[in-house]
């Protein structure tokens, strides 16, 4: 295996790699390049029977997502490590630091100038970087050729399956998701159009 040097020039952009490659040495962390995983896309394990933090990262992220999340990881870890587990996850203890450490990186030589447009407001309360319909609107242009359907792209009334095994019709469109039905129980829910869906018949 490489070194970090070598692995994070692979994965995010280049004016980042120094700045993550000291926070893995300050706070002890090791980072792991996962598989893509269709419920997270990074993760935090505190050092509880062992002596260092666990990051781990999807490696299926294009270089910005892969940036964020990595930043939205080590603020889990500096909270960890002011907090424990006395706070809730994504509190405003999180929130603080994930701003706080996401300032490094608010540049044009590491973010192109739509991302830092839609970052400046996602920080203003962030979280998950995919329940913010704006900024992964924007970071998916970086994906490169699209090789799946959203919801979005799906006329009203398909049938679809998402990455959990439910299957839904596409109902109508309200502010910002739409309304769908989950044909197992009959029961309405609220679906982000750019959830990742695979069209079924029924």
């Amino acid at each position: 295996m490489g070194t970090y040097n070598e692995i994070l020039n692979k994965y995010i952009p280049e004016s980042a790699v120094n700045t993550i490659i000291n926070w893995l040495e300050r706070y002890n962390a090791e980072l792991k390049i996962t598989r893509a995983r269709s419920t997270k896309l990074g993760d935090y394990r505190p050092p509880i029977r062992v002596k260092y933090h666990k990051i781990s990262v999807n490696y299926d992220l294009n270089k910005y997502h892969f940036l964020i999340t990595l930043v939205h990881e080590f603020a889990h870890l500096r909270v960890w490590d002011k907090h424990k587990n006395t706070v809730k996850p994504h509190g405003k203890e999180w929130k603080l630091q994930f701003r706080e450490m996401m300032q490094p990186f608010l540049n044009s030589n590491t973010f192109p100038d739509d991302l830092l447009i839609v970052l400046g407001k996602y920080l203003k309360n962030p979280a998950s970087s995919t329940s913010d319909h704006a900024l992964l609107k924007v970071l998916r242009i970086y994906d490169g050729p699209k090789d799946y359907l959203t919801l979005e792209d799906l006329p009203m009334n398909s049938a679809f399956r998402i990455h959990n095994g439910f299957v839904f019709r596409k109902m109508e469109k309200l502010r910002k998701r739409y309304k769908c039905k989950r044909l197992d129980n009959n029961r309405m829910y609220l679906v982000s159009p750019l959830v990742k869906v695979v069209p079924v018949s029924a």
